[in-house]
């Protein structure tokens, strides 16, 4: 099925639903418009992949470690 198609065919549906339930269809298309992931795919990122040295690597290990790897049990 081709894009005109699924919009024809789309709208001869929501044609045939009455106002509440095109408003829940808006609803519905507006949230699933917003859930779709958004960034960059991993395949862009390999370019990157070994551009931070490694003496950055070990400083960000080293504040990983000291910084992050603490748990404050009344934190939360």
């Amino acid at each position: 099925m081709g894009n005109t198609e699924y919009k024809d065919r789309i709208l001869h549906e929501l044609d045939s639903l009455n106002r509440e339930q095109q408003r829940k269809m808006l609803d519905y298309l507006l949230r699933i418009k917003v859930s779709e992931p958004k960034g960059t795919s991993g395949k862009e990122l390999l370019a990157f992949a070994g551009s931070i040295g490694k003496e950055d690597l070990d400083v960000m290990e080293i504040a990983i470690a000291e910084g992050c790897e603490k748990v404050d049990a009344n934190g939360w």
